[in-house]
């Protein structure tokens, strides 16, 4: 038997209680960086070490508070067993809007339907706009799932409308009415083409924005043109939500501008680019992410490689060459 397949110790509840008691000091200790093998023992609390752990976090300093929500929320993005969401939802009512904020985006890989009245909450009632953003984007997941047919199709209807009424308030703040657009951009919600189209012709950049990423959501062939247009503006914001729904969209016609865009200086875009030429596919397309595979830049041959794999996986046949193969 291999070193790999051994099997890991089981962990009885009285050792997951002493580790947790170990966190838990080591968090008060402000002169002790909280190594990740310490936030392992924050995943999955049950009632009781939810307590403890609320109790120990009233005693610490809103820099410590910010530093533990960052390391939870990058260490779940490396473990992917890792679960705080019991800490996750109770930060929600946090009197810090950063880390409201942040306990929102944490929450992301929660489907849990009971999920949806506290996300609303946040974006019906919170003071802060970059809570009631984030949330808005959280509740536009469930509106997927809605069309997937993977939550209830009330629970769906419920947030299709919370969400159209909210981008609909007076006052609300432009930025979170681009993230309550790209939001309902995952629904089949009947208004949306003239939300959408609203939004792109406003003067507002913010808004704009928003509507390009709704154009390439939405899947709707009506926005190509728009989208192809946008893929010579000098707009950084925009050129990068251009190229990335010309991907969403697989604008074939987009190809020409995207191989161009491969030796942009921004580096954000080069690689919006690359993942494009991966959903769009096409010989062209094989040859210059296979170019870029190969030209010792890491960071590009990383997102050439990766767009390479979504191509082969998209043409689920033999009619593209295997990325490893040579030009």
């Amino acid at each position: 038997m291999s070193y790999l397949s051994i099997p890991p110790a089981p962990v009885g509840p009285g050792q997951r209680q002493a580790s947790l008691q170990r966190t838990l000091l080591a968090l008060l200790d402000t002169g002790h960086a909280v190594a990740s093998s310490e936030l392992d023992a924050l995943s999955d609390l049950g009632p009781r070490q939810q307590e403890q752990f609320q109790a120990t976090w009233a005693s610490l300093s809103s820099e410590r508070r910010r530093d533990l929500i960052t390391a939870l929320v990058e260490f779940a993005e490396d473990h992917i067993d890792a679960n705080f969401t019991a800490i996750y939802r109770w930060l929600l009512d946090d009197g810090d809007a950063w880390i409201r904020t942040q306990a929102v985006e944490g929450l992301w890989e929660d489907e849990d339907v009971r999920l949806i009245t506290p996300l609303i909450r946040c974006l019906e009632h919170d003071a802060d706009p970059d809570v009631r953003a984030a949330a808005a984007l959280s509740l536009g997941r469930f509106l997927l799932l809605g069309e997937y047919g993977q939550i209830d199709a009330s629970a769906a209807r419920r947030v299709t409308a919370t969400l159209l009424a909210a981008y609909r308030r007076d006052q609300e703040e432009t930025w979170v009415q681009r993230r309550l657009l790209e939001a309902l951009a995952n629904s089949s919600l009947a208004e949306l083409p003239e939300l959408i189209l609203l939004a792109y012709q406003a003067e507002d950049d913010i808004l704009r924005v928003g509507a390009l990423f709704a154009m390439g959501r939405s899947a709707d062939a009506r926005w190509n043109r728009y989208v192809l247009q946008e893929l010579d503006n000098h707009d950084s914001a925009m050129l990068f939500e251009a190229v990335r729904a010309s991907g969403e969209l697989e604008l074939e016609e987009a190809v020409p501008h995207l191989l161009r865009l491969l030796g942009d200086e921004d580096i954000e875009i080069r690689d919006a680019a690359v993942w494009a030429l991966g959903r769009i596919g096409g010989r062209e397309a094989w040859r210059a992410l296979k170019a870029c595979y190969t030209s010792g830049d890491e960071d590009l041959a990383e997102a050439a490689e990766n767009a390479l794999a979504e191509l082969e996986f998209m043409a689920g046949d033999d009619t593209m060459p295997s990325f490893f193969a040579p030009i």
